[in-house]
């Protein structure tokens, strides 16, 4: 296989998600999972044009939403120390259950849907 050049800090695969309320959205990550915000550039004074958050060794890039660019929310699947804590994090930031914290064959888990579209699984080994 041919090597892919990556920029130096970044994965070979990133979800890209359009949202509304980028900037919210940055602040979700950053309460529920500890994310760091990388970047951000700004469309306007109100519009986020692109932004990087990095969740442990994983990044997101986002952007608001406008006519040209609609929403385009995702399933995200994330490993953390502690399902239980974390889902009720993602709870008490505005997110709603999708499957409560239970005991699966692949360790214990939990799926929320937050504000913005999005599904997280969210998986403690």
């Amino acid at each position: 296989m041919k090597k892919v050049n990556i920029p130096e800090g970044y994965p070979q695969l990133m979800p890209y998600l359009i949202v509304a309320d980028a900037a919210a959205f940055i602040e979700f990550t950053k309460s529920v999972f500890g994310a760091e915000e990388r970047y951000k550039a700004m469309r306007d004074e109100k519009l986020i044009m692109h932004a990087e958050v990095k969740i442990g060794d994983s990044v997101i890039m986002l952007a608001d939403a406008t006519e040209q660019y609609t929403k385009q929310p995702a399933g995200l699947f994330v490993y953390v120390d502690d399902c239980d804590q974390v889902y009720a994090k993602a709870l008490a930031n505005g997110a709603t259950t999708k499957m409560e914290p239970a005991d699966q064959s692949y360790g214990r888990s939990a799926g929320i849907n937050d504000a913005f579209g999005n599904t997280w699984w969210i998986t403690s080994v």
